[in-house]
């Protein structure tokens, strides 16, 4: 009950990276730099007018594809700091925990460093020694080496990174490398044919075959990528190696699995051509990624929540559940229960949408929102800041129940099995609830009513019944009979929670 769902959508259960490292990464592509030495630049061409489509007989075999490509496919091995265990520790492999001796391993000003070893995968994209490889592969590494297919080993250094994308470029010193090309004009379908070569658990110089099993998969816990979806096997070390179509053009990064063993079942995920070319061609002028940023938390527009604001079924858009303090959004007057139906003249589908749209824009752009708020349509204008580099995905949290110690006795009138209460300096002390939020604080709920049952808690706040503010019991008890009036099964409620906050329908009936 009560699950929010972020700004920035979390990815789904299972979704494992398919590294065999820390997470973190860079980016930057040659761009120019490879246009003048194209000597070595690999460039199958199509045996048919289809671009996808198979040549005559195949795939009889991938063999003469995977000699044409594997010299630009590259394993990563990376060395990365761990934080130095205090006191008992586990070693990978025993089956018991470790005492070091004379108090060795510990935080001390004289203790060791301590690294772990990670690997992955990646390929050249220019012939003077770029490689793409994923920002969780090579974060944080202090030591960054590359294996080729021909044996050599090299060490490499970081040239940039996007961890919104989870891309990153490293680079070689050289000048004669064998490299492939990213393709993003002609688009994969459905069900044609790929190759994934990579590095799965540290063996290097491995291919697997397979077809495009989807398109657009929304997993991104950062919302900007619409990942490509593939049955050939991908594992743990296949993280930033390439996805190939049939005649060697790379149309996506391997990023991702979807496992609940954390080994391949088929379904592994590849970023695509366009936005990794597009990102790393960026890093490599030099620049800085930067997102816009509202500082807002939104999830889609459920068919609850329409049917519960009395909004046709047809109505698109995004709700906004919390605006935070002092960020744009809040500045430019957007509020909680706003729900944005168009950016900048273009309709909103929903959260990925309006969260790529401004992760789109540039830090500074005036952004003109069209939202619905208490049934009134209106127009805002937020000038776009710039999205923190360091802000973290925020993720459902089940734990606890919020309630606050020793509530005390409950005060305020009982609407739909719930003692609500204006708030005033008593109950915000009592609850710890900050002087910026406003509403009706629930200070009792009946177990069996239907509140109860959906686990509201003393000490949440009702800020809105409804997208309408509420100062009063009375408040709420109109928006309740407005709906029951209306024939609408439930009241769509914006409940401060301890976690955050969240929009649920509370059911409504003649009896509570």
């Amino acid at each position: 009950m009560l699950k929010r769902k972020e700004f920035i959508l979390g990815a789904a259960a299972g979704l494992t990276l398919a590294a065999a490292a820390t997470a973190g990464g860079v980016i930057t592509w040659p761009g120019a730099h490879a246009e003048p030495q194209a000597v070595n630049r690999i460039t199958p061409v199509p045996a048919n007018g289809d671009s996808f489509s198979p040549p005559p007989g195949a795939p009889n075999s991938f063999a003469t594809i995977f000699e044409q490509v594997a010299p630009a496919v590259v394993q990563i091995d990376v060395t990365v700091p761990v934080e130095q265990p205090q006191g008992l520790f586990q070693i990978p492999g025993l089956p018991f925990q470790f005492v070091p001796p004379n108090g060795r391993g510990g935080q001390g000003q004289d203790a060791e460093p301590q690294t772990t070893q990670g690997a992955g995968s990646g390929f050249f994209i220019s012939q003077d020694g770029y490689i793409v490889t994923n920002n969780h592969v090579v974060a944080d590494a202090t030591e960054i080496k590359v294996k080729m297919s021909d044996g050599r080993e090299l060490p490499a250094r970081l040239i940039g990174r996007d961890q919104g994308t989870d891309l990153a470029v490293i680079k070689v010193e050289g000048d004669d490398f064998k490299y492939v090309s990213f393709e993003e004009t002609a688009q994969p379908r459905v069900g044609d044919w790929v190759i994934a070569v990579g590095n799965p658990f540290g063996l290097g110089g491995t291919a697997t075959a397979g077809i495009v099993s989807a398109k657009a998969r929304d997993i991104d816990p950062s919302g900007y990528n619409d990942y490509i979806q593939i049955d050939a096997a991908i594992n743990r070390g296949n993280s930033g190696g390439p996805t190939f179509d049939i005649y060697g053009r790379v149309i996506g990064v391997n990023s991702a699995i979807y496992s609940p063993t954390g080994g391949s079942v088929g379904i592994g995920f590849a970023i695509p051509a366009e936005t990794a070319k597009s990102i790393t061609a960026r890093l490599m002028r030099g620049e800085t990624i930067e997102r816009g940023y509202l500082g807002v938390q939104i999830t889609n527009l459920a068919d609850e929540y329409r049917e519960s604001l009395g909004l046709p079924a047809t109505q698109k858009g995004a709700y906004v559940a919390e605006v935070t303090p002092d960020a744009p959004a809040a500045r430019g007057g957007l509020r909680p229960g706003d729900v944005v139906v168009s950016l900048n003249g273009k309709a909103v589908e929903g959260s990925t949408e309006l969260t790529r749209a401004v992760g789109a824009a540039k830090p500074g752009d005036n952004l003109r929102l069209e939202v619905l708020r208490e049934g009134r349509r209106q127009t805002i204008d937020i000038r776009a800041g710039t999205r923190p580099a360091d802000l973290e995905i925020a993720a459902d949290d089940d734990s606890g129940s919020g309630a606050p110690a020793n509530p005390g006795a409950a005060a305020g009138e009982v609407v739909e099995g719930m003692t609500v209460a204006p708030l005033n300096g008593a109950l915000r002390r009592r609850f710890d609830i900050p002087e910026t939020v406003d509403g009706l604080v629930v200070t009792a709920v009946s177990p069996q009513s239907r509140a109860g049952r959906m686990q509201f808690q003393p000490g949440f706040v009702i800020m809105q019944a409804n997208g309408r503010s509420l100062g009063s019991a009375a408040d709420l008890k109109g928006a309740v009979e407005t709906v029951k009036s209306a024939g609408r099964p439930g009241v769509l409620l914006l409940v401060r929670t301890p976690q955050g906050n969240r929009p649920v329908v509370l059911p409504l009936g003649d009896k509570n």
